[in-house]
């Protein structure tokens, strides 16, 4: 089940290789006392299509609502992963005119966002979920170049610190800590 989330404390991590960005997200819920409703994914849909090709992952636009084979995969198997977080029913959202594919979290967050008239690009959904315009900035144009961010609201600092290091040592950068005090580059 997941936690309340208070965003200003969510770590963030930009990936290039969507590979790292899958085994990141496992570590993270992997780890005790996270789940899958505890990490949040962004990527551009178009990212999504390309990456994450299971004909079976469908998301309906504008909704919470994933469709498809639910947990199971054309061969049978469990699909884990990323792909999986997309596919887990209500945990995932496409927003209309911005061409991002979201889960976790700031999902619910950002669908009403996204989906009013002020909000109109990734930057103005990001900002309405409580994202500081900087950090968004940043997102989108990472999002916008293909990459995967992923965030997590750690239960403390000790575990923010874990999950930074484990994640730099997967390939991430461009992390940002939230307001836990430590410097990421230095974990």
């Amino acid at each position: 089940m997941a936690r309340t989330q208070d965003h200003e404390n969510l770590v963030t991590a930009t990936f290039d290789d969507h590979d790292a960005a899958d085994r990141a997200y496992d570590k993270v819920t992997n780890r005790s006392g996270y789940g899958h409703d505890d990490v949040t994914i962004l990527m551009s849909d178009e990212t999504r299509k390309k990456h994450y090709k299971d004909e079976d992952i469908e998301i309906e636009e504008g909704t919470k609502a994933a469709e498809g084979a639910g947990v199971g995969g054309a061969t049978g198997g469990t699909i884990g992963g990323i792909a999986g977080a997309l596919m887990a029913a209500g945990g995932a959202v496409a927003l209309p005119g911005i061409g991002l594919a979201i889960s976790g979290p700031l999902a619910a967050a950002l669908a009403g966002a996204g989906t009013g008239g002020a909000a109109g690009s990734i930057i103005g959904a990001l900002a309405g979920a409580g994202i500081s315009e900087e950090r968004a900035k940043r997102y989108k144009k990472d999002i916008e170049e293909g990459r995967v961010v992923l965030g997590v609201n750690p239960q403390s600092e000790s575990e923010a610190r874990a999950i930074v290091k484990d994640w730099k040592e997967l390939g991430a950068y461009r992390i940002h800590t939230g307001t836990y005090t430590f410097d990421p580059g230095a974990v």
